[in-house]
C-alpha cells in the first residue's frame, strides 16, 4: 500500500497539472476575470449602479482574439442600442411582462441579422437587450444599463488582447504546424505499413485517422482568415505574412483533402485483395518522400519562412509518383482493371500533393477562394459578396 505522503504527493500533482496541462484555458479565465473586476470598478464610477451590468458586458465580449472581439463588441454595442430601444418602445406599450420580452429577443435577433454579427454576438445582444430593459425599471435606468454595457464592452474589447500569447500570425503559425505534423505523421505510418504489407483493417485503422485530419481543416482555415483581416486594419501586423499563410492554409486543405483519398484509395484496395509486392513498394517509397516533405514545410513555418522550402524536396514526391506510374504500366497485364485505377489515382494525388506543398497548383492561385461561413460574417456589408466575385 503506498504511503499516505505519497498519495498526497500525487494528488497535489494531479491537481497542478490540471490547471498546467491548460494555460490557455487559464489565461482566458483569467483575462475574462480582471475584464469583469475592472468593468464592475469603472461602471460603478461612473454610472450609478452600473457595475453589475458592465461586468456581464465585459464578460461576454472577451473572445478568443482581439480582431473577434473588436467587430463583435462594436457590433453588440450597435446591436444592443437597436434592440433596446424598440424594447423601450414596447415596454411604454405593453409594461414589462411575456410580449416585451418575445418582442425583444425577436427584434434583438433580427438586428444582429440585419448586421450580420455571426452567432455568438447575436446571443449577446438578446441577452444585453434584455438586462438594459430589467423588470420595474424606469427609462433613465434603462439608459444607465445601456451606458454600463458599452462601458463593460469596451474593457472587454481591450483586455481580450491578452487572452492569447501570441498574435493571430503566431497563432495560425501553430494551427497549421500541427496539422501538417499529424499529416506527416500520418503519411509515413502508411508508407510503412505498405512496405510491410497492409491488409483491411489496418487500412482501416490510416482512413479513420485522415478523417479525423479534415475535421481539424476548417478551425486552420478559419484561423488563417482571422490573421488576414487583422492585418488589414492593425498597423503593427505584417500583410504579407499574413497573405502568405492564408495561401499556406488553403494550400495545407488541399494536401489534407488528398491524404484523405490516398488513404480512401488504400483500404479500397485491400478490400479487393490488395496491390501487386512491387506497386506496394514503390506506393511505399512515394508515401514517405510526401511525409518527408510534409515535414519540411513545418520546419520551413517555424523558421517564420525566412528560409524558404528546398525546392528539391517535391520533385522527389514526383519523381516517386513518377515511378509509381511506371511500375503500374509495366505490371498493368496482372493488375485488375479496378486496381489499377486505384494505384493510378494514388499517382495523381500524390502529384497534387507536392503541388500543393510549393503553391505551383493553379487550383490554389487562380480560382477564387471562398468568402467565410455565414456564422462568421460580423459587421459586413451585403454589397461586399458581390465586389469579391468582381475580384
Amino acid at each position: 500500500m503506498p504511503a499516505p505522503a505519497a498519495i498526497r504527493r500525487l494528488a497535489r500533482s494531479r491537481a497542478v497539472r490540471l490547471f498546467t496541462d491548460r494555460r490557455q484555458w487559464v489565461r482566458q479565465v483569467f483575462i475574462t476575470s480582471v475584464a469583469s473586476a475592472l468593468a464592475w470598478q469603472v461602471g460603478d464610477r461612473f454610472v450609478t449602479d452600473g457595475g453589475l451590468t458592465a461586468a456581464i458586458a465585459a464578460a461576454l465580449t472577451v473572445q478568443v482574439s482581439l480582431h473577434k472581439s473588436m467587430r463583435e463588441g462594436l457590433g453588440q454595442i450597435l446591436g444592443t442600442t437597436i434592440g433596446a430601444g424598440v424594447a423601450l418602445g414596447c415596454q411604454s406599450l405593453f409594461g414589462f411582462g411575456a410580449i416585451t420580452v418575445a418582442i425583444t429577443v425577436g427584434l434583438s435577433s433580427v438586428a444582429a441579422r440585419a448586421l450580420r454579427l455571426g452567432t455568438g454576438a447575436s446571443i449577446n445582444v438578446a441577452i444585453t437587450a434584455l438586462i438594459v430593459i430589467g423588470p420595474g425599471l424606469a427609462e433613465n435606468t434603462a439608459l444607465h444599463r445601456l451606458a454600463s454595457i458599452v462601458i463593460g464592452t469596451l474593457i472587454g474589447m481591450v483586455l481580450s488582447f491578452f487572452s492569447h500569447p501570441k498574435n493571430p500570425a503566431g497563432r495560425t503559425i501553430d494551427e497549421i504546424s500541427r496539422l501538417a505534423t499529424d499529416t506527416a505523421e500520418l503519411l509515413g505510418v502508411m508508407s510503412l505499413g505498405v512496405a510491410d504489407g497492409f491488409d483491411r483493417a489496418e487500412a482501416g485503422q490510416w482512413l479513420a485517422r485522415a478523417r479525423v485530419l479534415t475535421t481539424k481543416v476548417p478551425r486552420v482555415r478559419a484561423q488563417a482568415l482571422e490573421a488576414r483581416d487583422y492585418a488589414r486594419w492593425f498597423p503593427t501586423a505584417e500583410k504579407a505574412q499574413a497573405d502568405e499563410l492564408y495561401t499556406r492554409a488553403f494550400a495545407l486543405d488541399h494536401a489534407v483533402d488528398e491524404v484523405a483519398t490516398i488513404a480512401r484509395t488504400l483500404f479500397d484496395a485491400a478490400v479487393q485483395g490488395g496491390l501487386p509486392t512491387a506497386v506496394n513498394q514503390q506506393i511505399a517509397d512515394a508515401l514517405g518522400s510526401a511525409s518527408y516533405a510534409m515535414s519540411a514545410t513545418v520546419v520551413e513555418l517555424q523558421d517564420e519562412l525566412e528560409v524558404p522550402m528546398d525546392p528539391g524536396v517535391t520533385e522527389d514526391v514526383r519523381q516517386a509518383s513518377a515511378e509509381l506510374t511506371g511500375q503500374l504500366l509495366e505490371d498493368s497485364d496482372e493488375v485488375q482493371q479496378e486496381q489499377l485505377a486505384r494505384g493510378m489515382s494514388i499517382a495523381s494525388g500524390l502529384d497534387r500533393i507536392a503541388d500543393s506543398l510549393d503553391q505551383s497548383a493553379p487550383a490554389i492561385h487562380e480560382v477564387p477562394e471562398p468568402g467565410p461561413p455565414t456564422a462568421e460574417l460580423v459587421l459586413k456589408l451585403p454589397g461586399s459578396r458581390r465586389k469579391r466575385r468582381k475580384r
